[in-house]
């Protein structure tokens, strides 16, 4: 039986298709409401770019890929991370609530240094093929 308009599910999904819905739902959420996000996909499109003009093998995609979903990922559970301090403590300032955050936000920028390392180790070897 389909739900109303106004009601909202609380229980467990029912079919695959339904899950890929709520899945599909999330990614809009992050690409709408989440900036560093944008970003993200923005620098992980040039390297897709750049790993097509210069012809990256497909060793040097894989790493160059996994760089890049890493650090989607990363940005994901930081914005989950964010989402739930925030609705825990809502405006309240808590020192518990800052870390989670902190760490959060280092995991994101540990999965960008690993990108960026990740770029230079493959990029440089496909600049050197042209020259």
């Amino acid at each position: 039986m389909p739900m109303a308009s106004s009601d909202k599910q609380t229980g467990k999904n029912r079919a695959f298709r339904q899950s890929l819905g709520h899945a599909v739902d999330g990614l809009k959420a992050l690409y709408r409401y989440e900036r560093n996000f944008r970003k993200h996909l923005v620098v992980g499109s040039l390297a897709v770019l750049a790993g097509l003009i210069l012809q990256l093998t497909v060793n040097e995609w894989l790493w160059l890929t996994l760089a890049i979903f890493l650090v989607l990922i990363a940005e994901t559970l930081n914005t989950i991370v964010e989402a739930v301090v925030d609705l825990v403590v809502g405006q309240t300032y808590h020192d518990l609530a800052k870390r989670a955050k902190d760490v959060a936000a280092g995991g994101v920028l540990l999965a960008a240094l690993f990108a960026v390392i990740v770029g230079c180790l493959v990029m440089a070897p496909a600049l050197m093929r042209w020259f």
